[in-house]
């Protein structure tokens, strides 16, 4: 039996796919959540093999979550769904490790089978994600301002930036401003987002 956790904030959407699930002969449901942060303290108690998590959750996001999961509790694999087919998304799901990335109009029956493939070892990448992935431009930034937008992104003012990466207060500014210009963001929020969703950060 598949022990599977599903973690997404519309209720209507988790009951869905907790009820698709549940017609399976061989997949249990064993936790369903609205929440990110309630994803590792639920994985810890019913163990499950697979997590199904959206990408966007209050609390705490998919792509952290799994990340969480794979330190805590490397025998579960995780499938991330998604509303939005962004490069960047599939690549920070790479990097956390996750199993499996589908969008969330695809078939019920591929879920499914994402699912049991997932389990059983294998990983499931949803085809026009991987090319728009591949096909994405490398980042204009270097490797200083993505540090500077990192602990930007972190909640870090610009003389906490300093302290931390043992740079002047005006270089800090420096490299935010170059950040914003080279991404033609209106501002350093929206240069964090550009960076974001290119997977960039």
């Amino acid at each position: 039996m598949i022990r599977v956790l599903v973690a997404e904030d519309m209720r209507i959407l988790r009951e869905a796919l907790v009820g698709l699930l549940a017609l399976e002969h061989d997949i249990e449901v064993v936790a369903e959540l609205g929440s990110g942060g309630e994803i590792l303290a639920a994985g810890l108690r019913t163990m499950p093999d697979v997590a199904v998590l959206d990408i966007e959750l209050p609390g705490l996001d998919g792509l952290s979550a799994a990340a969480e999961l794979r330190e805590r509790l490397p025998d579960c694999r995780t499938l991330i769904l998604t509303g939005f087919g962004r490069p960047g998304n599939l690549r920070r799901a790479v990097a956390a490790g996750v199993a499996g990335f589908m969008l969330k109009d695809s078939r019920p029956a591929d879920l499914v089978a994402a699912v049991r493939t997932i389990a059983a070892g294998g990983r499931v990448i949803d085809p026009q994600l991987a090319y728009a992935a591949l096909d994405a431009p490398a980042g204009p930034l270097t490797d200083r301002e993505l540090d500077v937008l990192r602990l930007t992104a972190a909640g870090c003012e610009p003389r906490e930036a300093a302290s931390q990466l043992q740079l002047s207060y005006g270089t800090v500014r420096n490299y935010l401003a170059s950040a914003v210009t080279k991404l033609n963001a209106r501002n350093r929020v929206d240069a964090i987002r550009i960076a974001t969703d290119a997977g960039w950060l």
